[in-house]
């Protein structure tokens, strides 16, 4: 039997329609699309596996979203052989079923699969957001690998907070697999042989200087690599003392930053020194 995939490149949780359907955060979201297609292409990949969490809004998809949507559900289609989209929890319009989803239209393309029920060919699983006690169902899978959209214990949820454990799915419950790739947790962390990949890019300021998100290339039968998006948002909370002594080092293109005056300045010398920076660095 062939494996799914020679070489695979992944993303996850990338909540197009996210601050309220913004535009900016849409059009972050296609140019990280159009870098993702262009470094899996670099890279030889044939097959994407998107790990949940397309949308961010369960209820609703506003229009301006949903062409966002449906043009970079093209771009992928016309750039793998086979693209796997998996129904996070916030693709689901209920919270303890998947009867419908935001995603369906995907499906319009004969190349882009909705994964919306457990799905194993070869030696590949593909699980999405799992409801009522499918849980249990996950020690026996056999699979060597595992893409998934799953809320384990002890794993950050952000920076602050760890999910507790609540009695249901372990990472134990994955004895059999060499890999588990997992989005869901927005940052990157792995214990044993469950991995959160990391998201697409930094969203808001619960993801402070914490950068290390992009993309996921695995190659069948190694180690898994990852790519930074060079482009993407980034959030800074930091002195003004700090700053002022090398803006360059923290300043980027698209750095939202939070400033702690720190140091004795008038009003108007702070709101200067903010328009300088925003206008030099283009923030």
């Amino acid at each position: 039997m062939s494996n799914l995939f020679k070489k695979v490149a992944c993303f996850t949780d990338i909540h197009f329609g996210l601050r309220n359907n913004s535009r900016q955060h849409n059009t972050d979201c296609e140019e990280f699309v159009l870098w993702f297609i262009k470094e899996a292409k670099k890279a030889n990949c044939e097959t994407c596996i998107f790990l949940g969490d397309w949308h961010h809004h369960r209820a609703s998809i506003n229009v301006s979203t949903m062409n966002y949507t449906m043009s970079n559900l093209e771009f992928l289609s016309k750039a793998f052989t086979n693209v796997f989209v998996i129904m996070g929890n916030h693709d689901l319009f209920y919270r303890d079923k998947r009867e419908i989803n935001s995603v369906a239209f995907g499906s319009l393309y004969d190349n882009i699969h909705i994964v919306n029920n457990i799905f194993t060919e070869g030696d590949v699983s593909i699980i999405p957001w799992l409801v009522q006690d499918e849980w249990k169902e996950m020690p026996g899978i056999k699979s060597r690998y595992i893409f998934g959209h799953f809320e384990l214990g002890g794993f950050q949820m952000n920076q602050l907070i760890a999910m507790p454990d609540t009695g249901g799915l372990q990472k134990a419950h994955f004895k059999n697999q060499e890999y588990v790739f997992s989005g869901h947790f927005h940052s990157r962390q792995e214990q044993k042989n469950v991995i959160y990949m990391g998201n697409a890019f930094p969203h808001n300021y619960s993801d402070t200087w914490q950068d290390d998100r992009g993309m996921m290339i695995l190659e069948w039968g190694q180690k898994p690599k990852y790519i930074a998006w060079p482009d993407a948002p980034s959030f800074k909370t930091i002195n003004l003392s700090t700053l002022v002594d090398d803006p360059e080092k923290y300043l980027k293109p698209k750095t939202y930053i939070r400033v702690t005056l720190d140091i004795d300045i008038s009003y108007e010398e702070a709101t200067h020194i903010k328009q300088v920076f925003t206008e030099k660095y283009n923030l």
